[in-house]
């Protein structure tokens, strides 16, 4: 997935900017919200929390603010509620999508995700049209100044990881579900690797090649602006671009 991986490095960099809209923090405040809510305040005992407030710390979202979303989930303090829900079908080029949300309300939130389909050359589907192409694991994201493959190999196998992918400062891991909590313990106490994020994941069987610089362009475009919908918390599709086409597409 090597597009995949060039196209998280085009957003890492954009980090700051997404921040600044608000996007950012919106999105991760309702995640501590529901986390907080699900599995209780306590990160030690709730790792859907716990992989909340690294995502928080991410994005660097004032501590006060996380503060007070996590006492909102708990019922210490007043507001919205949010609920889950997901939403598949095809973009441009022919990929797949599986579009997870936390919403306030259901029916503006999927005429939000039908118009991004529809306006990006994609059609929103029925649930379960796509779901059968994607394989639910565990995806750690690890950072370092650099990586020895054959150092990360054998650090995967000894935190009980299945598999690895790299692309510069970044690598993604997947592990079994079962595995993931622990093998984020391994990860997050080693000198040489940094957790930035750990959470079950929807990883495609197969990818979607996008070849020509038009789908290219419609299907960053449509990432775009899924990013910047408040509701949308994780987005999984199966399309894979060379990190060339990736990079002309993104500059456009």
């Amino acid at each position: 997935m090597s597009g995949h991986n060039k196209w998280s490095s085009i957003k890492h960099r954009k980090a700051a900017q997404d921040a600044k809209r608000g996007a950012a923090f919106n999105k991760v405040i309702r995640e501590l919200v529901v986390a907080a809510k699900e599995g209780g305040a306590d990160p030690a005992t709730n790792f859907a929390l716990a992989s909340a407030i690294e995502r928080a710390k991410s994005v660097n979202l004032p501590k006060d603010t996380l503060e007070k979303a996590i006492k909102r989930g708990a019922g210490e303090l007043g507001g919205e509620s949010y609920v889950r829900t997901s939403y598949e079908g095809r973009g441009p080029g022919g990929a797949a999508f599986i579009i997870e949300v936390l919403t306030d309300n259901k029916n503006r939130t999927v005429a939000d995700i039908r118009h991004i389909f529809t306006k990006h050359g994609g059609q929103l589907g029925e649930t379960g049209s796509v779901g059968w192409m994607f394989e639910r694991k565990g995806l750690l994201v690890v950072k370092a100044d650099s990586f020895d493959e054959d150092a990360l190999m054998e650090a995967c196998l000894e935190a009980g990881a299945d598999d690895f992918r790299v692309d510069g400062e970044v690598a993604e891991i997947y592990t079994a579900l079962e595995d993931l909590q622990g093998a984020r313990g391994w990860f997050s106490e080693s000198a040489t690797y940094a957790v930035q994020s750990a959470e079950p994941a929807l990883i495609p069987k197969d990818q979607v090649e996008i070849t020509d610089k038009k789908s290219a362009r419609k299907l960053l475009r449509m990432l775009d602006a899924l990013d910047e919908c408040d509701d949308v918390q994780r987005v999984f599709s199966n399309w894979s671009m060379s990190d060339e086409l990736v990079e002309e597409a993104a500059a456009e």
